[in-house]
């Protein structure tokens, strides 16, 4: 019996090599990915909320170094969701370096392969594998995964310091407008009237659509499904089956609670107190363990208060966002476009892209500034989000926190990001730099 499972899975796993090494590459919206990609004997961990775009990414990396000039079998690709590969462990796996090198012994310990393990999560032990490939052979490795398993703080302890994290998001504005064959402005900051007008109309579908790929070009309630089971699944599964949540209710409840109030505040003991009045029973350490699983499974974004203690950090709530601005109407219920909400939502998922590390500011005086992004080189930007500013009134509130903020961050560059350019103040003081949020978006993000 051992022998025909080992013939099984031998085979299995040749024809799989075989068919990634000379069927054609899957061609796709090409994917962004800011900073560096992988490092020398770490694997690279492409995480990111299901359905957003992981594999994707893994053939495009193995299409860039096709154009560098590496041949088709230095780059070998396998996905693990095959249900022929049920039962599949880390020691079965080293049939996988056996064929691949027995068919290509030249390469073994000689030139660099790049090796693609997606769904490797359904491997139980696959870490160990990865680690022991990484020691003894000439690779590099890049994995990727839906399941919960694939996440940051479990990739981190699995490797033991072998693992170097990308994160995949859902499109970005740029990838949006590639996606739909839009044509890219040079200078997003110098367009003629008609093309201005045409890229604010394209923003203001992509903050109703939002990122989802395989979202893009349904109609409204064929994509309010998608997104729907979307959602589900990475709750049931992610959260759900993988952290054995008793209490489906609580967790429901907070999910339709955080994913329709895009960029609120958010508050443990105000949410406890909230459920306890509609007869739930949960605890508080329950809604923190839960808002940790869905920050986890990348469903939820949230952002911390500037603070320069832990304790006053921790003592106030966190605004909370989700992963894609198409989920916002999914849960809202007021009725309310509330381009504002996924307005601001964009702008923290392009820092997130962007490797930002952000968080949110409140004065002694009560003014309020959406964001301070700090970049991995230390530059800060104070950045505030709103739709419209030309309203006097508005025009002054948002300044005046910027200023206010800027008071306690005299460091920090001052930004104000508006949906249209006529969407501006007709004054905008120095140091701010006034922009719409296409410009910026498409921009690359320089600190101002």
């Amino acid at each position: 019996m051992a022998d025909e499972r080992t013939r099984r899975y031998r085979e299995l796993l040749t024809d799989k090599l075989a068919d990634s090494l000379t069927g054609a590459l899957p061609e796709s919206t090409p994917r962004q990915a800011y900073g560096t990609v992988s490092l020398p004997g770490k694997a690279t961990a492409v995480i990111g909320m299901r359905r957003a775009g992981k594999t994707t990414f893994l053939h495009q990396l193995r299409g860039q170094r096709l154009a560098r000039g590496a041949e088709r079998e230095h780059i070998p690709y396998v996905n693990f969701e095959d249900e022929r590969l049920v039962g599949l462990t880390a020691q079965d796996l080293h049939l996988l370096l056996e064929e691949y090198y027995r068919r290509f012994p030249s390469l073994r310990g000689r030139k660099k392969v790049t090796w693609c393990l997606d769904e490797i999560q359904l491997v139980p032990g696959w870490e160990q594998f990865v680690r022991r490939v990484l020691d003894s052979e000439a690779v590099e490795i890049f994995v990727s995964g839906s399941s919960a398993s694939m996440l940051s703080r479990e990739i981190a302890t699995a490797m033991r310091g072998r693992a170097w994290e990308v994160v995949i998001h859902p499109f970005g504005f740029g990838e949006y407008l590639r996606h739909h064959g839009r044509p890219l402005p040079e200078r997003p900051d110098f367009v003629a009237s008609g093309e201005r007008s045409a890229l604010e109309g394209a923003l203001l579908d992509y903050l109703a659509t939002g990122g989802f790929p395989e979202a893009q070009g349904l109609d409204a309630a064929t994509r309010a499904q998608l997104l729907r089971d979307y959602v589900d699944v990475a709750v049931l599964r992610d959260v759900v089956e993988r952290h054995r949540v008793t209490n489906v209710a609580g967790l429901r409840w907070l999910v339709r609670h955080l994913l329709g109030n895009a960029a609120g505040l958010f508050s443990v003991e105000k949410f406890y107190a909230a459920l306890k009045s509609q007869g739930l029973s949960i605890s508080k350490d329950t809604v923190h363990q839960f808002l940790g699983h869905l920050e986890d499974c990348f469903l939820v974004r949230t952002v911390w208060m500037e603070a320069v203690s832990e304790r006053k950090r921790m003592v106030n709530p966190r605004k909370a966002y989700p992963v894609d601005p198409g989920l916002i109407p999914l849960f809202d219920r007021t009725g309310r476009a509330n381009v504002g909400h996924a307005l601001e939502t964009v702008v923290l998922l392009e820092l997130e892209r962007r490797r930002m590390e952000v968080t949110y500011v409140r004065t002694p005086e009560g003014h309020e500034v959406d964001f301070l992004a700090k970049s991995p080189t230390g530059e800060a930007e104070l950045i505030q989000v709103c739709a419209d500013a030309t309203d006097a009134a508005t025009a002054q509130r948002e300044l005046r926190a910027l200023s206010a903020a800027a008071n306690l961050h005299p460091a920090a560059g001052q930004r104000l990001l508006t949906l249209t350019r006529d969407g501006l103040p007709s004054e905008i003081p120095s140091p701010v730099v006034g922009q719409p949020v296409y410009e910026w978006l498409l921009s690359g993000g320089h600190m101002a």
